[in-house]
């Protein structure tokens, strides 16, 4: 009997008056905490990416008209069908990627390769000094190469001109100045790669040297049999940030050679700059924006997709 009365008194509602206990009124109301922590972070997000991101994609279907955006459809897509300095562009930039971003993942790779030496002496040291590069500014190293390589008093044909060879005029001709911007680039970014694949090296464990060697493997074969193989998914992360980098080249161009000798080395980046901010066609530089990310993404696409198989295929 007592056991039944207490279970009623349980069961019971509450008198009138009473203030409910620990809990028993929150559970219908919603949990406000995450929102307000997490507000302003979002409306900073709305504010200064999503918003302008939204706008930009307007933008490009509009074009100035007596001091007015006017709605013009695709318009300023089909003008750049006809733009030569617009694909001018295009071609600058996909010769700089064919022979920049190899060249710069394969030095990266031997770098590495000789950074995770067991008998290399004071590798600490070796590790930085060529990382520094990476964390040098791009305007300054930019003025530096600029400095370098001028064509009366540079250091680069002032060294020519002592071992007995011709001076090169670097930034006023049109393939030596693509060559002089290879070379900056590289320079700058060949020890950031080279970290990052001197971490996925010493991923790779010592019994799978050891087995290489048993089997016969030279150091050839291991390097191109063993390693490679082994730091595909690095290799991809190094390749698809630099194309990344490279489609989005404008600093060491703009310093260098401000994309001349004619249009030699103007990049759509670059070319954006020079319309919306000097003939401040803000129009057509959102649409020239919009085709550089387009291009980013599907060159993106295409490196996971190839180099992103392994041998079973998947």
């Amino acid at each position: 009997m007592t056991v039944d009365v207490t279970r009623e008194a349980v069961r019971a509602p509450a008198p009138a008056g009473r203030r409910p206990g620990r809990g028993e009124g929150r559970r219908g109301l919603p949990r406000l905490t995450p929102w307000i922590f997490a507000g302003p972070a979002a409306a900073l997000f709305v504010l200064f990416f999503a918003y302008p991101l939204l706008a930009s994609v307007y933008q490009s279907f509009t074009a100035d008209r007596d001091g007015v955006q006017t709605w013009v459809g695709l318009a300023q897509y089909r003008r750049m069908l006809h733009d030569p300095v617009f694909w001018a562009s295009l071609r600058n930039t996909g010769l700089i990627l064919i022979v920049q971003v190899p060249l710069m993942i394969g030095l990266g790779l031997l770098l590495a390769y000789g950074l995770n030496r067991s008998w290399l002496r004071f590798r600490s040291t070796w590790r930085i000094a060529y990382f520094l590069p990476a964390v040098t500014m791009l305007v300054a190293y930019s003025v530096v190469f600029r400095v370098l390589l001028k064509t009366d008093g540079g250091m680069v044909n002032q060294t020519l001109h002592a071992v007995g060879l011709p001076e090169v005029d670097w930034l006023n001709s049109p393939g030596w100045a693509r060559l002089a911007l290879i070379g900056s680039i590289t320079w700058r970014w060949t020890g950031y790669n080279a970290v990052i694949l001197l971490a996925g090296l010493q991923g790779i464990g010592r019994e799978q040297y050891e087995a290489a060697a048993i089997d016969g493997a030279g150091a050839f074969t291991t390097f191109t049999r063993v390693i490679v193989p082994q730091l595909r998914p690095v290799i991809l992360f190094c390749s698809v940030t630099s194309t990344i980098g490279t489609l989005q080249l404008f600093d060491e161009n703009y310093v260098l050679t401000k994309g001349g000798p004619g249009n030699a080395t103007m990049t759509p980046v670059l070319y954006l700059y020079k319309v919306g901010f000097e003939q401040l066609d803000f129009g057509y530089a959102a649409a020239i924006a919009w085709v550089v990310v387009l291009l980013i993404g599907l060159i993106s696409f295409v490196q996971f997709r190839f180099l992103g198989k392994d041998r079973s295929g998947r």
